[in-house]
């Protein structure tokens, strides 16, 4: 399939979208992505792949306002909750090595865990269905020390309750996937970031992409956070919770992102029942369906099963959707802290869906 190179973005001569052709659809994304589009402001990375080829990619603003770098495909974002997504795979891969159950209790990892959450399974963690109260609502108000993840269970000795009795509801807490983390490291008996890099980075050719630890770690072609306010950009890169890994701390770019969710498709790492699971909604125990699976949000678009998830944290927002159905991905990466780009996702996906 022949390539042809427009003004710094890449499309691929054989899919067109609604009869459109490849410079009309290109004038699409950029009308759609034009708020990202001033050089001297932060700004975001697009990629839309389909049927396991990159159709559109490109890179718009500036990735740190310092300096003026522009952004690139290969630009490196932190992700913050689209992390949960390998987090998740790290637990389904121990599962595939017969290495734990997801139906393992929380107090089979820690033994000592108080008493209000010996119910609670890694299932439940996985779906946030476990009831726990999130570590951002129980650290102290003037934390100024960034958390890690083992503070973040240690946060869970500080009170005697749940949200809920474990799998009754649903309620998204950053602190399952902290658990979950540690709970890698506890049964791989590695760092969670080394697993990362061995088991999933280095198996499908996320060459650059990292669970970042300042001073073990370095971030290649680093997209820096910032914050709007008084009527200009400042850099707002970390805050106390961006040293948490297993809810938010890998950083990668849309490139390498393609090559997971090719992975994904194509079962590389998981076997395709797992990979479904992942995909598929809940259930409580009550019936009632829920819209998450393991480290995806489940729902629908256009009348089709539509995993995605975003993420946000200081100084960045992001979105990446997942239309099976179509085999269609778009992932929008940004490094400023207003809009959801989940809308964005799906005005650029509208344009390659019959």
């Amino acid at each position: 399939m022949k390539n042809i190179l427009l003004g710094g973005f890449i499309l691929l001569f054989g899919f067109y979208a609604k009869g459109q052709s490849k410079k009309e659809i290109a004038k699409a994304i950029d009308s759609i992505m034009s708020k990202y589009s001033s050089g001297n402001e932060p700004g975001a990375s697009v990629l839309v792949m389909k049927k396991n080829k990159v159709v559109f990619k490109k890179g718009y603003g500036s990735a740190n306002i310092n300096t003026q770098e522009a952004i690139q495909p290969n630009t490196n974002f932190r992700l913050a909750s689209i992390t949960k997504q390998f987090t998740a795979m790290s637990i389904l891969l121990l599962e595939k090595k017969g290495k734990l159950s997801l139906n393992d209790s929380l107090q089979k990892f820690f033994t000592s865990f108080p008493d209000y959450g010996k119910n609670i399974t890694i299932k439940d963690l996985l779906t946030h269905t476990s009831g726990l109260i999130d570590y951002e609502d129980l650290m102290p108000a003037n934390q100024i020390i960034q958390l890690h993840d083992t503070n973040c269970i240690q946060l869970m000795y500080m009170t005697d309750s749940l949200y809920f009795p474990a799998g009754t509801k649903y309620k998204y807490s950053n602190t399952g996937y902290s658990i979950l983390s540690l709970i890698v490291e506890q049964v791989a008996g590695i760092p969670f970031a080394q697993f990362l890099k061995e088991n999933i980075f280095n198996k499908i050719g996320m060459k650059t992409s990292v669970a970042f630890e300042e001073g073990k770690s370095k971030v290649a072609n680093r997209a820096y956070g910032h914050s709007y306010s008084n009527g200009g950009w400042t850099q707002t890169d970390q805050s106390v919770t961006s040293a948490v890994l297993g809810d938010g701390g890998i950083y990668t770019n849309v490139e390498e992102y393609a090559k997971w969710i090719k992975a994904n498709w194509s079962y590389k790492l998981i076997s395709p029942a797992m990979q479904n699971r992942a995909w598929s909604k809940t259930k409580l125990t009550n019936g009632i369906m829920v819209d998450y699976g393991y480290g995806w949000q489940v729902e629908a678009f256009m009348n089709m099963t539509h995993p995605y998830h975003d993420g946000s944290s200081i100084g960045f927002r992001n979105s990446a959707g997942l239309f099976p159905e179509q085999k269609l991905m778009v992932i929008v990466l940004t490094n400023r802290n207003e809009h959801d780009p989940i809308q964005e996702v799906h005005q650029i996906a509208r344009l390659f869906i019959p």
